[in-house]
C-alpha cells in the first residue's frame, strides 16, 4: 500500500479506535491498589488514581456507584475495585470506570455480609410488617452496649438531657469479637425476661467492618427480629450498615441518634400537656354555652305553659346558679389535680433529690448496675459507681465500718 493510499485517522478517530479495542478486549477486572490524589466533586462523582510500586492508572467512580461504597475514599487508602477497562478519549489517558469498591483484604467479608443479607431479606426479616412501633413515651429504656464504650457515654447524656424522668436499665456487653454475638444474644433475652424496659437500644460506637463484625452474625439477626421488646440499633457512623440495623426496628445513625429517636423530650412533654389542658378547657366552656342557650330555650317555653311563669323563672335562675356553680367547682379541681400532677412529676426527677446532697451509690453486677441500699453491701474488693448532682464517678472504699442507730 502506497503511503498516498494509506487512511490517515484524526487523533479523536485513533483515541476512540483504541477506548473500543480495550472494552472489546477487557471484561470487567478486579484491581488492588493505593489510592492516590482523590477528589470528590460537587456532582457526587469522585476521580482519584489507583498506583503501587510498580505503576499506576486514572480512575472514575460516578455518582450512582459510588452511593453504595459506604465509606468515604481518602488518599493512601488500600482498596480492591471492580472496574471497566477503557479510554477518556478528550484526554487521551487510560482509565478505570469503577463499578464496586471496597477496602483491601475485606473482600471476603463484604461477600459473606452480602450472602447473609440476601438471605435474610428472602425469608422476611427485613420487611417493614414485621416492624414494631417505638413507644412514643417508653416509661423505661434499656441499653445493650459495653460498660466501657465512649458511645455509652453519649447516649446517657443524651437521655439525660432530653428525658431525665425515664429509667435506664445497662445490660453490658462485648460489642466486638468472637464471644461478642452470643453476648449480646444472652442480654437481649435477660432484657426480656425481666420485662423492666418497654425499648431496647442497641448501640455501638463507629470502626472498621471488622470491629463491627459481631453485629452480622446470623443468631442475632434471629434474636432481634423474635424480640418481643422494639429494637433500636445506633451501630458505628452513619455510613456504615450492619444485619441489625436492617432487623432491627428502627435503625439510627449514630449511638447519639438512637438516644434521640426513642426519648421524647421533657418540655416537649409538658407542652403538648399544657395544650391538652386548653383543649379540655375550650370544650367545657362550648358545652357550657350550650347547656346555657338550652336552659334559656326551655325558660322561655316555660314562660309560656305555666300559670306562674315568675315562680317558675326563679327556680330555673336557681338551677342556672347551681349549674354554674358546679361547672366551676369542677373546672377548679381540674386545675388543682393537674398542678399537682406537674408538681409530682418534679418531684419524681432523680436530679432533684441529687442537688440536695444526696448520691446515688450502684453496684456492677454482671446483670448490670443495681442500687446500693444497705450498708452491708459496701465492700473495699469492689469499684462502686457514684452519682452526684454534677456528674459521675467510680469509687473503691479503703475501709467500711458498719454503724447501727441507737434504740
Amino acid at each position: 500500500m502506497s503511503e498516498i493510499s494509506r487512511e490517515i485517522l484524526s487523533v479523536g478517530d485513533l483515541n476512540r479506535a483504541i477506548a473500543a479495542s480495550l472494552e472489546d478486549r477487557f471484561d470487567t477486572v478486579w484491581v488492588s491498589g493505593e489510592i492516590s490524589n482523590f477528589k470528590a466533586y460537587d456532582s457526587g462523582h469522585w476521580y482519584f488514581s489507583l498506583k503501587d510500586e510498580e505503576g499506576q492508572i486514572r480512575c472514575v467512580m460516578f455518582r450512582g456507584r459510588n452511593g453504595q461504597v459506604g465509606f468515604m475514599p481518602q488518599s493512601g487508602d488500600l482498596v480492591e475495585v471492580s472496574a471497566n477497562l477503557g479510554m477518556y478519549v478528550p484526554r487521551g489517558d487510560i482509565q478505570l470506570t469503577i463499578q464496586t469498591l471496597r477496602r483491601a483484604g475485606m473482600g471476603g467479608l463484604y461477600e459473606a455480609f452480602l450472602k447473609l443479607k440476601a438471605k435474610l431479606a428472602k425469608e422476611g426479616l427485613f420487611d417493614e410488617e414485621r416492624k414494631r412501633d417505638i413507644p412514643l413515651h417508653p416509661r423505661s429504656i434499656g441499653i445493650i452496649t459495653s460498660p466501657q464504650a465512649a458511645a455509652l457515654k453519649d447516649v446517657l447524656s443524651t437521655l439525660a438531657r432530653r428525658a431525665p424522668h425515664i429509667p435506664i436499665v445497662i445490660y453490658p456487653t462485648l460489642v466486638q469479637g468472637p464471644d461478642a454475638p452470643a453476648g449480646i444474644i444472652s442480654a437481649s433475652k435477660a432484657a426480656e425476661k425481666e420485662k423492666a424496659v418497654d425499648v431496647i437500644l442497641l448501640v455501638r460506637g463507629g470502626g472498621s467492618i471488622e470491629d463491627l463484625w459481631a453485629f452480622n452474625d446470623e443468631q442475632l439477626a434471629y434474636a432481634i427480629a423474635q424480640s418481643s421488646i422494639p429494637v433500636v440499633s445506633g451501630v458505628g457512623h452513619e455510613t456504615d450498615f450492619t444485619i441489625a440495623d436492617f432487623v432491627a426496628d428502627l435503625r439510627a445513625p449514630t449511638p447519639t441518634g438512637a438516644a434521640e429517636l426513642a426519648a421524647p423530650r421533657r418540655d416537649q412533654l409538658l407542652q403538648e400537656l399544657e395544650s391538652i389542658k386548653q383543649t379540655l378547657l375550650q370544650r367545657i366552656n362550648q358545652r357550657v354555652e350550650r347547656e346555657a342557650q338550652t336552659l334559656d330555650q326551655l325558660a322561655l317555653r316555660l314562660s309560656h305553659a305555666l300559670p306562674n311563669p315568675e315562680r317558675m323563672r326563679e327556680q330555673i335562675q336557681s338551677w342556672q346558679q347551681r349549674l354554674n356553680q358546679a361547672w366551676s367547682v369542677r373546672l377548679e379541681n381540674w386545675r388543682r389535680n393537674q398542678s399537682h400532677y406537674l408538681s409530682q412529676l418534679e418531684m419524681l426527677n432523680p436530679q432533684r433529690t441529687l442537688e440536695r446532697g444526696y448520691a446515688v451509690i450502684l453496684s456492677k453486677e454482671k446483670n448490670g448496675l443495681h442500687a446500693v441500699r444497705k450498708a452491708d453491701e459496701l465492700n473495699t474488693e469492689d469499684v462502686f459507681q457514684v452519682h452526684l448532682a454534677d456528674g459521675t464517678t467510680d469509687v473503691r472504699f479503703s475501709q467500711t465500718a458498719l454503724k447501727t442507730e441507737n434504740p
